[in-house]
């Protein structure tokens, strides 16, 4: 699944090919890319849109438009977007299409269809992410003191906490294993048992992993590319993620992979004691 970096990478790249573009027709063929809406109803929606910025929050990617509405989207597992000139091929797992007035298509593909889009008023969008997504872990008013007090009680596993998006938002399982590899802690501790020197610990390495994962242009594993069809390489900066058997390169230890949250967990059983 397409994690914070991915999706700012993403976002990245399509904002200077649409800013300023006006949407002239919309071509959706998947129903439950929509739901409850009609793919029918949401592309008369999107005609004659114009795109005054692109945002992200999370992991989801906003196209905001001059008219003041939003259209979200969360790529879920598999869905990316690419952009080309427009003609009247279709590729492989093709769910949507975004006809522009410079000649361009945007084109979004899902292959499991596990992606979202929703049109939203300006009055709702904040809400619609309130309830999906906690706070921005790049952010300048992301501080140890405030993962303190998103953590604070919980008794669930670290990484269980750090996974679910209300907790923070963007964090996914390869860049939370990269995460607790880095500020040293096991993924299996409560979560909020931490103390000072170990939610500093957190927070920095919350920061590093995402941080680095932008600087790649995130980690292409299987579906992942970005709109132009390159791919990222974050995958050759993995600490642990994937590398179970292989020497932890901080203290030569093997990697472990366990079981946490129904997610498979990679760490170092020597630095990241529990």
């Amino acid at each position: 699944m397409p994690e914070l970096p991915e999706v700012e990478t993403i976002r990245r790249e399509l904002e200077p090919v649409l800013l300023g573009r006006k949407i002239v027709h919309a071509e959706i063929g998947d129903p439950r890319l929509t739901r409850p809406i009609a793919p029918g109803e949401l592309a008369v929606a999107l005609t004659r849109q114009e795109i005054a910025s692109l945002d992200r929050r999370g992991k989801y990617l906003l196209f905001c438009f001059e008219s003041d509405k939003t259209l979200a989207v969360h790529l879920r597992m598999t869905g990316s977007f690419s952009y080309r000139l427009g003609g009247d091929i279709t590729i492989a797992h093709e769910r949507a299409r975004l006809e522009l007035d410079d000649g361009r298509d945007l084109v979004y593909r899902d292959v499991r269809r596990f992606g979202t889009w929703r049109l939203l008023e300006t009055g709702e969008l904040e809400s619609y992410l309130a309830a999906r997504v906690g706070p921005e872990p790049l952010a300048p008013e992301f501080t140890p003191e405030l993962l303190r007090g998103r953590l604070a009680g919980r008794r669930t596993a670290l990484k269980a906490a750090l996974l679910d998006q209300r907790t923070l938002a963007g964090l996914g399982n390869i860049y939370v294993d990269e995460t607790l590899w880095r500020a040293k802690l096991h993924p299996a501790r409560p979560a909020g048992s931490l103390g000072k020197p170990a939610l500093v610990r957190l927070h920095d390495g919350i920061r590093e992993a995402l941080e680095i994962g932008i600087a790649r242009q995130g980690a292409t594993l299987r579906d992942y590319a970005l709109p132009n069809g390159e791919a990222g390489s974050m995958q050759s900066e993995f600490r642990v993620y994937g590398r179970e058997g292989e020497p932890c390169e901080r203290c030569g230890t093997r990697i472990a992979k366990t079981r946490i949250a129904g997610r498979g967990t990679w760490f170092c059983p020597r630095c990241q004691r529990r």
